[in-house]
């Protein structure tokens, strides 16, 4: 004969979705960001109901910790893998019982002193063109000059990441989110969406600004309707060369299609010149800027930043052939296979 607690029992229990959430809430883990589907819905739904914070993602974002990677670039002395809070924490732990700062009178020190003179003025001389289209430095000098101290700086991108490291400064520890010494594509958006979840509970009123190449906003710009879907007021600086790279001009683009089709003729890391990527904001509702100046940049970004209530996109249009200053060093360039 059937249990007759069996349909009593079968409604006690409790679904793997609410398992994952009842343990992820004990983790004090507080958003979830994720690809629906299954089983993501389910889970999503059983932590919403837990009051985790769930944010609906469309392109997908993951990050791995391999053993591998450690010395891949430049063989190193010593490495270290493990839990970045238990790694660190012992770090820290081992500082204060023996105290050690290397010598700052060093022939190293010198060296970099010197060297960081000599790449702060030959940035200022490229920051300091008048000519148009503008090149990057002038783009970051006057981006610079607006930006909060105590904002949130995302780089994503070749040029546009390099660069912008060198000139957009953030004055506070993990204010600064980017794919650091790895090519990563793609992340920028998903980093701005989660730095702007947490300051809209925490910080209201801080500002998420996430300056992107074309060619990167490329890989996750349709994360613009996520942004727009949560009303996150982040900031998004399109830095628009028409290209990965390089690109061309309008005029000489028009020049190239008249000798054969597109696929024949254009360089592969050249993209559709002038491209409105301001649009795909304004499409989602949010505020869009097609810039070309440096007066129209600062006004543009003024009055973004001064707006609290919605995102907003500038497109900020550069000099196609615009590069960084010569680099001595090509580790990262260079395959070490």
């Amino acid at each position: 004969m059937p249990d007759s607690n069996f349909a009593e029992r079968s409604e006690e229990q409790v679904s793997g979705a609410k398992v994952i959430a009842q343990a992820l809430k004990t983790q004090d883990v507080e958003y979830i960001f994720g690809i629906v589907g299954i089983p993501v819905t389910e889970i999503a739904i059983a932590a919403q109901q837990l009051g985790i914070k769930y944010i609906g993602m469309r392109n997908e974002q993951a990050v791995d910790i391999c053993a591998e990677e450690l010395g891949n670039n430049v063989k190193p002395a010593v490495t270290l893998l493990g839990d970045i809070n238990a790694v660190t924490k012992q770090l820290l732990e081992e500082l204060d019982k023996t105290p050690w700062q290397y010598p700052p009178e060093s022939k190293w020190w010198k060296t970099l002193r010197e060297k960081m003179k000599s790449n702060e003025a030959a940035s200022k001389e490229l920051a300091s063109k008048k000519s148009l289209p503008m090149n990057y430095y002038t783009v970051f000098y006057h981006v610079q000059e607006q930006l909060p101290r105590d904002c949130f700086v995302v780089s994503e991108g070749a040029n546009t990441m390099d660069i912008g490291r060198t000139v957009l400064q953030n004055y506070l520890p993990r204010h600064r989110l980017d794919a650091g010494t790895f090519g990563t594509m793609g992340v920028g958006l998903g980093f701005a969406i989660a730095a702007a979840m947490v300051a809209k509970d925490r910080s209201p009123g801080q500002r998420i600004i996430c300056v992107e190449g074309d060619s990167a906003f490329g890989f996750s710009g349709m994360e613009v309707e996520t942004i727009c879907r949560y009303n996150l007021p982040i900031i998004l600086l399109v830095v628009n060369n028409n290209g990965i790279y390089q690109g061309f001009d309008s005029d000489t683009w028009k020049e190239m299609l008249k000798f054969q089709d597109a696929a024949s003729v254009v360089p592969p890391m050249c993209l559709l010149p002038n491209s409105h990527y301001e649009q795909v904001m304004t499409a989602f509702g949010g505020k869009g800027y097609f810039v070309q100046t440096p007066e129209e940049l600062q006004k543009s970004l003024r009055q973004s930043l001064a707006d609290t209530t919605k995102p907003s996109l500038i497109n900020i249009m550069i000099e196609p052939q615009a590069t960084r200053k010569t680099q001595d060093f090509h580790w990262l360039t260079r395959s070490n296979m």
